[in-house]
């Protein structure tokens, strides 16, 4: 696993852009870009009405890309082990203890003056729809770290909902 000095870190801003991935890119943009940026070769597979964009890197996903029907960016999945480290505002959200980034994460909600609108996943994992975030699990070897998803504006709505939210199904069975 990277050391965290060794993590690439990617501002989030919420609905704009997960680092240098801007939501509403097309693939081949968004391809273009993290082959760049992470210098990896990119591999893609059809998931549903999405396509599911991963890179190996000795073997890991590092980010996971998710698209609209309409071929744009919508949704961005950050690896807990292999993932950049995003950032909002001071807070790290990739591959940290859950139970100590949400206690951070809901203090950062409150002093935006967006803390009644946090919800939990009906696996546990902490989102809101006012930032287009969840704060997913994901087991590395013997302990659980952060596994944020990220969506477009368009996906918001109840984004921390298992069923009846848009992120696709397949990224909510990512346990490891």
């Amino acid at each position: 696993m990277p050391a965290e000095t060794e993590k690439q870190p990617w501002p989030f801003v919420p609905f704009v852009s997960v680092g240098p991935l801007r939501f509403g890119m097309s693939r081949d943009q968004v391809v273009d870009q993290v082959a760049t940026t992470l210098d990896a070769v990119p591999s893609a597979e059809r998931v549903g009405d999405w396509v599911m964009f991963s890179l190996p890197m000795s073997f890991s996903r590092p980010l996971t890309t998710y698209f609209s029907v309409s071929g744009g960016l919508a949704c961005v999945a950050i690896d807990a082990r292999h993932g950049p480290q995003i950032t909002l505002g001071h807070l790290r959200l990739v591959g940290q203890i859950p139970s100590q980034l949400e206690d951070e994460f809901s203090d950062y909600m409150s002093v935006q003056g967006l803390g009644a609108g946090i919800r939990y996943s009906q696996y546990g994992d902490l989102g809101t729809d006012a930032l287009g975030v969840v704060l997913r699990a994901q087991r590395v070897g013997d302990i659980v770290l952060s596994r944020p998803v990220f969506v477009a504006q368009e996906w918001a709505d109840m984004v921390w909902d298992a069923s009846e939210g848009t992120i696709p199904e397949e990224e909510w069975r990512v346990y490891c």
